[in-house]
Formats: C-alpha cells, structure tokens, sequence
C-alpha cells in the first residue's frame, strides 16, 4: 500500500511538474524528486521544479541531522544532478544524469547541487 502510495504521488508531483511554465535563465528545467519518510515513517515524494543551477540546495525535509536522509532520487531536470549524502553538499557524492537519471532506495541524499 505505501508502494503504491508513494508511486502515484510521484506521478502527480511529476505531471504538476510538467505543467508549470518554463524556468528563468540560470536554472535546470524539468523536476527533481526523491523520497523521505515522515516522523511516523509513511514516505513521502518532495520535488525540487526548475531549481537553480550550480547552488547547493539542502533538501528541506531532511535538513536536520537528526531525520533520516532522503532517498530514491529521479532527475528529469536538463542537467546533471550531484547528491550528497550531507547538508551543505558535503560528504559522499553520486552524479545523475539529465533526463531520467535515478538511483534506488540504498542512496541516501540530503542535499543536490545541478550543473
């Protein structure tokens, strides 16, 4: 039931996404999404649309060291994505390509950074 929760949830971030006008200069076109569990632990789908390129943005839902990272990560942005498995684009680092790049539940994130 979560599974299928989560998939549809992502599907309608991404459709939203879709919908949405284009982006300003500077910025990666198209959605990012990934995965994070509430403090009960249900999953949810956050989406980062048009975001900035080459900023460092901590994923809001998981800034606190204390929650668990986000993962799951989908790039369908028209640049690459690099995650980090700390805020602040620190620590470990995992490149995702522009247009569909994706990663399973194992990659934990808590912050991006697009080409």
């Amino acid at each position: 039931m979560r599974l299928r929760h989560t998939v549809a949830t992502a599907l309608g971030a991404l459709t939203l996404a879709l919908a949405l006008p284009a982006s300003p200069a500077g910025a990666a076109t198209g959605p990012f999404t990934y995965v994070y569990n509430d403090s009960h632990g249900a999953p949810h789908v956050g989406a980062l649309v048009d975001p900035p390129s080459q900023t460092c943005i901590n994923l809001p839902e998981v800034g606190a060291e204390w929650l668990p990272p986000a993962h799951s990560p989908r790039n369908y942005t028209s640049s690459t994505a690099t995650v980090f498995t700390g805020a602040g684009c620190t620590g470990d680092y995992f490149s995702l390509r522009p247009h569909g790049g994706h990663a399973s539940e194992r990659l934990k994130l808590r912050s991006v950074v697009f080409s």
